[in-house]
């Protein structure tokens, strides 16, 4: 564990009177990546069973998975957009499938078969989906002291089911989804209405989450304490964001937040 400021000292972001925790949601309170790997797998073995076991179903599968998150080249980008826009996330997710099967030389695969594909995946990730760990038990004892507020970016398409699967509005006191407003993390405004939500000043809150780019640039830069669930990514100096704290894995929010705020 390494935290890198001293709480409350002079000058600095500390929350010496804390109020509100702010958390990121994939990756930080449930385990995105750990239901994407099931689905991803799923998906596969449901490729190979219905094109035949020459069909490389796996790299398919994972190549669905970074689509869906947007991991486009310029000519994907410029075709995938477009449909986003006038027809919803749904239909640029069948779509991605049906691209990924005509370059692979899948034999019949329509749009019909690639919605069934693309629901089955859908079904098959919320169905593995939830939270870290300790990570409820953790939030029903913090919601007794402080205000609790989930800033989460992405489209309502996916976000919305997977806060329904875990019952996330029963743990915290507000969701503020990035698809629903008029910026994402890491803009000021998304971090300002977190904080009118919570009723409270920036100093008096604290943002844990994943994404160096999103959550800790978004919060240093509205200066909310940030905290940055590292799990296994690099700390890029390139980029130039610097959390105030890092967590190796979301197991280790509870004893940072006993510390900050003991209680």
């Amino acid at each position: 564990m390494r935290y890198t400021m001293v709480v409350g000292s002079p000058g600095g972001w500390g929350c010496a009177m804390l109020k509100a925790l702010f958390f990121d949601m994939d990756e930080t309170l449930c385990d995105t990546s750990g239901a994407n790997e099931q689905a991803t797998r799923m998906l596969g073995e449901a490729l190979r069973r219905r094109y035949g076991s020459e069909l490389d179903g796996e790299k398919i599968a994972r190549d669905y998975v970074s689509g869906i998150y947007r991991h486009w080249r310029d000519d994907q980008a410029a075709r995938y957009l477009p449909i986003i826009e006038r027809r919803g996330e749904g239909a640029f997710r069948v779509q991605l499938l049906c691209d990924l099967l005509d370059a692979a030389g899948a034999d019949q695969a329509d749009a019909a078969a690639a919605s069934e594909l693309q629901r089955q995946f859908d079904r098959d990730r919320l169905a593995a989906f939830d939270f870290y760990p300790g990570i409820p038990e953790f939030l029903a004892h913090a919601r007794q002291f402080l205000t609790l507020v989930v800033i989460t970016n992405g489209p309502e398409f996916s976000q919305v089911p997977k806060i329904e699967a875990v019952n996330l509005s029963t743990h915290v006191d507000h969701i503020i989804i990035g698809g629903q407003e008029p910026e994402q993390k890491p803009a000021r405004s998304i971090f300002d209405k977190a904080l009118r939500l919570a009723d409270c000043a920036a100093h008096e809150a604290i943002h844990v989450g994943d994404s160096l780019a999103a959550d800790i640039a978004g919060a240093n830069d509205s200066r909310i304490t940030s905290v940055w669930i590292q799990h296994q990514q690099p700390l890029d100096a390139e980029l130039g964001i610097e959390p105030q704290h890092t967590l190796m894995h979301p197991s280790e929010i509870p004893a940072l937040i006993r510390e900050l705020h003991p209680g």
